[in-house]
């Protein structure tokens, strides 16, 4: 099952090779050029040894001239083919980063919310950033070192045994034991580089989290505690480097060894077969000239298997994010036209969730422009019932229908671009305040961003800010009070005009006065379906229809007026929120 998953992991990944076939190709093509140009300068090394100077009586001193202008030719014929090559795997590999990146980021935004409970986000940050530069170094380099030198090995062999076979049988007697040491640096350094990538995840998760998370840390003063938690990470992420490390300091040293034992050898039968005039000294020169060839490979294959196995892990990781398919699809035929007309139903809906039941039979219909309140104590399921109308969760039974359709048969485009949301969890991003606004919009005015923002009373302080409209927010709002927040996500529902407005808490974190302001302002929108999910009955005393949520299920419903009229917990609740007035306030 591992062997089957690995590879379809790399039959994904090449597939991110195709369009860079024919640069790589010609890249390699050139990698094969500057390989066999490397015998001709040890060629006519020995010709200079053996023409050229002789035996010191007859030395033919006209062709060194000549001889040395080849070699410097031939160096800078490869210099130019190096640079050539290595440009055409450097922009391959910064190429298919681009597209890596990008198809990465975009089927994270189409995981569904039941991914993203899952997953943390430091896991995720690690396969954009230290695995992706795993996979690039292993195109910009590895791929054309691996072939180049094996190309280099080859031919030092072939010219070897040309000169000699003696000599070459010699130096190829090295070679199996050569294999098998790579053989087994590459089972033992797997297992190794995958545990890297866990740890490096792992702790990468706990940073964002931590630093995400900084105001409480301090609120808490826990900065010792999570120094201890962050040493424990670190610790472990280091343990994990140690052990791949613990492979290379046991192999590399063999391979150089072996590399070593090369000149070693040469030295022994050369200078024994030259001395009794077996082969000629020029031969042994051209011999040593071709010996790098062979020691520099012997060198790096311990090093590049390494980065084999750091890229297999890299890929594996990320292949593990990309399959995971999200529940939560469109359909291949949707139903739905282009533009919603806010018609809502839930039809005997049930949610279950971990063998956890949140709702049970809920059913209530919403006509185009009522609004809907909905009141019930935490963890009651309000707002899973928004969840299912956006379609965030599938239903475990019945339907939700909008406009007559469920939503599981409509475009999931056309539906979330109809409904406007202001949820209590506020998230703004690190940009302006208008651009935070008009995130639904990017290509509103600024008019229309101003009414959206005074619509949600929040035109008075953006504009008492230092540059107004213009400021920079922090991430997440940071800068700003519970209730600032509340307001800028609020106009950003508003701005964008939607069929079916959800308002989650919205105002659960502004004063009376600036609750009251906004509710006032909301009045004046006609057209919309509006839900509101609210602990205060001040929000939801004008709605068409209140639904009371209780352990998961509708157990009242009807107008404030209605409600009150019935001893539950609507009556309850606004027994205790009124209780100052009497009893009084809140009923006109």
């Amino acid at each position: 099952m591992l062997k089957k998953h690995n590879h379809s992991a790399q039959r994904w990944f090449w597939s991110y090779m195709r369009p860079y076939r024919i640069r790589m190709a010609a890249g390699l093509a050139l990698v094969t050029a500057t390989s066999f140009l490397a015998v001709v300068n040890p060629e006519i090394t020995g010709y200079i040894v053996d023409e050229v100077i002789g035996d010191g009586t007859h030395m033919r001193m006209d062709l060194l001239p000549r001889c040395l202008l080849a070699m410097i030719l031939v160096t800078a014929l490869r210099s130019v083919l190096r640079l050539l090559f290595l440009y055409l795997f450097e922009t391959s590999s910064q190429g298919l980063l681009y597209d890596l990146r990008d198809g990465v980021y975009r089927n994270l935004l189409l995981k569904d919310f039941a991914f993203y409970n899952r997953a943390r986000t430091g896991d995720l940050m690690s396969r954009q950033t230290g695995d992706m530069m795993a996979i690039r170094h292993f195109i910009a380099y590895v791929i054309y070192s691996l072939y180049e030198n094996t190309l280099l090995l080859v031919a030092a062999l072939v010219m070897i045994f040309s000169v000699d076979w003696r000599i070459g049988l010699a130096m190829l007697c090295t070679l199996p034991l050569t294999a098998v040491l790579v053989k087994k640096q590459r089972q033992e350094v797997r297992p190794k580089f995958r545990a890297i990538r866990d740890r490096f995840s792992s702790l990468n998760a706990f940073v964002q989290e931590n630093i995400s998370g900084n105001r409480v840390v301090r609120a808490f003063a826990k900065e010792e505690y999570e120094i201890g938690r962050f040493d424990r990470e670190n610790e472990a992420y280091r343990e994990a480097q140690l052990d791949a490390a613990g492979v290379w300091t046991k192999y590399v040293p063999l391979f150089e060894f072996m590399a070593a034992a090369l000149t070693v050898v040469l030295m022994l039968a050369g200078g024994f077969m030259c001395i009794a005039g077996i082969m000629s000294l020029g031969s042994m020169v051209m011999i040593n000239g071709f010996l790098w060839m062979l020691n520099i490979p012997l060198r790096m294959f311990g090093w590049l298997i390494n980065d084999c196995q750091n890229f297999a892990s890299s890929v594996e990781k990320i292949y593990q994010t990309i399959e995971a398919e999200p529940d939560i699809v469109t359909p291949v035929s949707p139903r739905s036209g282009k533009k919603l007309r806010g018609e809502v139903e839930f039809r005997d809906v049930s949610y279950c969730a971990e063998g956890e039941t949140i709702l049970r039979h809920v059913s209530f219909r919403a006509e185009r422009g009522e609004k809907i309140g909905i009141i019930g104590s935490t963890g009651s399921g309000k707002s899973t019932i928004v969840n299912l109308l956006c379609r965030f969760y599938d239903v475990t039974d019945g339907a939700v229908l909008v406009d007559g359709v469920d939503v599981r048969d409509m475009d999931l485009g056309t539906l979330r671009d109809g409904i406007g949301l202001s949820m209590q969890d506020v998230f703004l991003f690190s940009d302006t305040v208008e651009g935070n606004i008009a995130y639904g919009r990017s290509d509103c005015s600024f008019e229309a961003v101003q009414w959206a923002a005074r619509t949600a009373d929040a035109d008075g302080f953006i504009q008492n800010m230092p540059q107004g409209y213009d400021t920079v927010i922090g991430e997440r709002g940071v800068g700003l009070s519970g209730g600032q927040r509340q307001r800028i996500a609020l106009a950003r529902a508003l701005l964008k005009k939607p069929v079916i407005l959800v308002l989650d808490d919205t105002t659960s974190a502004v004063d009376m006065e600036t609750e009251t302001q906004i509710q006032n302002s909301l009045r004046g929108i006609r057209g919309e379906t509006v839900f509101i999910i609210a602990q205060r009955i001040s929000s939801l005393k004008d709605c068409d229809q209140i639904l009371v949520v209780e352990n998961g299920e509708i157990t009242e419903r009807g107008t404030h007026e209605e409600l009150l009229g019935k001893n539950g917990y609507y009556r309850r609740v606004f027994e205790h929120q009124y209780a100052d007035y009497g009893g009084s306030y809140g009923k006109k």
